[in-house]
């Protein structure tokens, strides 16, 4: 029987919102209710008291709820959740208006500002009211090219309270991944900085901003942000504006426009590393919702916590994470590498804001093995409560260095889900236990199951996540998709009537989840698929590897499979390394997981939000094109995988 890495008592089963939560299920359904389980299988049998019971326990604010939880519930797409409900996705994050923290920004050279809840609101009313003027309306569309701070913050929520739909991308994206994005959807007004910091480096970003500026037609101003000067020429910049010029000040108090539950109010975007990105429109009510339901409950999220996650405002955990206001929890923004000064910057910053729920990526907690922190024995950190990790699969091994090098006693939550849903589908869960490898459970009313190829569900076996059950946060569909056939295509095509995700999992005999890596860069050797992560975990074991990438190579009339890898400074691969990589891989796994061809290289493609791009690598390794290098934040890796010897026989 597999042992847990981490229990939690009695006491904080019975202390936590969850349980809370549970217990008011019982109340109000005569029921008995007494485990994670029971309460999760009752939120999918009846799916739409379940999420009227989420707003209720979750105090959603709202002018109108209504009697109708759920129409067209037989329908995917096409069910509509609360179609009489009115609110506004502001108001419920404005809801506080104490002198409490509500916003830490922080950024790589140690700048800080703090704003108090009633501050923020007075920011977010300046910023309305200008918006209000220039004739910003539900509907509109405001673009923040943006780093992760304080500003984007408050331009966010002022396109909010007035019903506008919200959509950034962060400085480092190119002209043409700006214009790839907001060239689709046209903003009226857009938000952009004047230059950010990264590892050291201050970098300018007006000449950008005028030539993105000028290529979108419909703009009526573009307020600039101070992030690195506060005077800078803006004589290059169609209707260009300093963000202290344009705010308005003793502005009137915020008037939230109350608007459908189905309203929209962010557009998301698919990484765009097969074709120009997708514009995914996710809507208040449901993001509100779904997000509400992931703090409050899966998180255990309070007033009294402090949330950071590490982020740019181009990918989906920056919604995500300023969804924590409306429980009243103080954010932790922080703009800049996550590795300078040195390694252990976000430590440091977790110590020094008594950060109590903090987020990362895989591949963060990854590199901070490899680079020997162990932030147990170098921070204090009595606060700390819970680590959540996304972006891709958390090896086995990463486990085992949370809980011995930087806290023993607390949540480890490896989560999964995505932009598509701006949510999760797995998630943790502050009563039950963390088992090495695995995602905690399926969240709460998400109808989360694994399928085979041929649509049958399937249990301890690889296959494709789906979910079987309409959600509140599925997208209203894409910008630009009249028909909504592509919407159709994406999600729907694989199975009728059901989500498919595009992620290749297994359900374990806990009923958790282990994810394996993107069904369509699964490996394919012989007819046997083999999810990527399931040799990236055994690749990191060896520790002169700093960083690997697997791609599945036709030939002669198969598939063999190939692994780059990226050594540490000071280290390079020979053929002792090769065999101890192989040897390494075989001893876990299979055979057939072991790669045909290992091969250093001097870099590894990631997109902008820092994912390997496997499929982009496997193009260029069959002389085939990649469509849109616009979407990598470093382009040029891409040339190390051409016409390389090795792959020739």
């Amino acid at each position: 029987m597999t042992q847990p890495l981490w229990t939690p008592s009695e006491e904080a089963i019975h202390q936590s919102p969850m349980w809370a939560f549970m217990q008011r299920v019982n109340r109000n359904h005569s029921l008995a209710l007494n485990n994670y389980q029971s309460l999760h299988d009752w939120s999918l049998r009846h799916s739409p008291e379940f999420w009227s019971e989420v707003w209720d326990f979750c105090e959603v604010r709202a002018s109108h709820k209504g009697d109708s939880q759920l129409i067209n519930p037989e329908r995917m797409p096409g069910a509509q959740w609360f179609p009489e409900a009115r609110l506004n996705f502001a108001e419920n994050l404005l809801r506080y208006r104490d002198e409490r923290p509500a916003v830490i920004s922080t950024r790589e050279d140690g700048q800080r500002i703090a704003l108090s809840h009633a501050e923020l609101y007075d920011q977010v009313a300046q910023v309305a009211a200008a918006l209000k003027q220039l004739g910003v309306q539900p509907g509109d569309r405001v673009g923040g090219f943006v780093p992760n701070g304080h500003h984007a913050l408050i331009a966010m929520l002022a396109t909010a309270s007035l019903g506008g739909i919200w959509s950034s991308c962060s400085p480092d994206f190119g002209f043409n991944g700006v214009l790839d994005r907001f060239g689709q959807i046209q903003p009226k007004v857009l938000f952009a900085t004047d230059g950010y910091i990264y590892n050291g480096k201050t970098i300018d970003c007006l000449d950008r901003v005028a030539q993105i500026a000028s290529a979108l037609d419909n703009l009526q101003q573009v307020v600039i942000l101070p992030f690195i000067q506060t005077t800078a020429d803006l004589g290059a910049i169609k209707q260009g504006v300093h963000w202290q010029d344009f705010v308005v000040p003793n502005p009137p108090d915020l008037e939230f426009a109350q608007l459908p539950f189905g309203h929209p109010l962010y557009i998301m975007y698919s990484s765009g590393t097969t074709g120009v990105p997708k514009c995914i429109v996710h809507s208040a009510g449901g993001t509100l919702l779904q997000h509400l339901k992931e703090h409050r409950l899966h998180t255990s999220l309070t007033a009294d916590d402090t949330l950071f996650y590490y982020t740019t405002c181009g990918w989906m955990m920056w919604n995500w994470m300023v969804s924590g206001l409306a429980v009243g929890a103080t954010l932790v923004l922080f703009d800049g590498s996550p590795f300078a000064p040195e390694p252990k910057v976000l430590w440091d910053l977790a110590e020094k804001e008594g950060i109590s729920v903090f987020g990362t990526s895989a591949k963060y907690i990854a590199a901070c093995e490899k680079a020997g922190l162990k932030p147990a024995a170098t921070h204090q950190l009595p606060r700390l409560r819970a680590l959540l990790s996304t972006g891709s699969p958390l090896a086995h091994e990463s486990f085992d260095y949370v809980y011995r090098d930087i806290k023993s006693e607390m949540l480890l939550a490896s989560i999964s889900g995505g932009t598509d849903i701006l949510s999760c589908f797995a998630l943790g869960c502050p009563i039950r236990p963390v088992y090495r490898g695995q995602l905690q459970c399926k969240g709460l009313g998400m109808a989360v199951a694994v399928y085979d190829d041929q649509g049958n569900r399937v249990t301890q076996q690889k296959g494709e996540l789906v979910c079987t059950q309409p959600f509140p946060s599925m997208p209203i569909g894409f910008w630009n998709d009249p028909d909504g056939r592509r919407y159709h295509d994406a999600y729907f095509d694989r199975f009728d009537n059901i989500w498919a995700h595009g992620d290749y999992a297994e359900v374990t005999t806990q009923d958790g989840l282990i994810i394996h890596g993107r069904s369509d860069a699964v490996l394919n050797p012989g007819g046997v698929r083999i999810g990527t992560a399931e040799i990236y975990r055994q690749v990191e074991k060896v520790d002169e590897v700093l960083e690997a990438l697997c791609i599945g190579q036709d030939w002669q009339d198969d598939v063999r499979v190939v692994l780059f890898v990226r050594m540490k400074p000071g280290y390079s691969l020979n053929d002792a390394l090769r065999q101890h990589i192989r040897t390494t891989i075989r001893a876990e796994t299979t055979p057939r997981h072991v790669p045909a061809k290992i091969i250093e290289v001097q870099d590894i493609p990631r997109t902008l939000s820092g994912k390997i791009v496997e499929l982009a690598v496997r193009e260029v390794v069959h002389n085939r094109p990649v469509k849109n290098q616009d979407a990598l934040a470093n382009p040029e890796a891409l040339a190390l995988f051409k016409s390389i010897p090795e792959l020739q026989h």
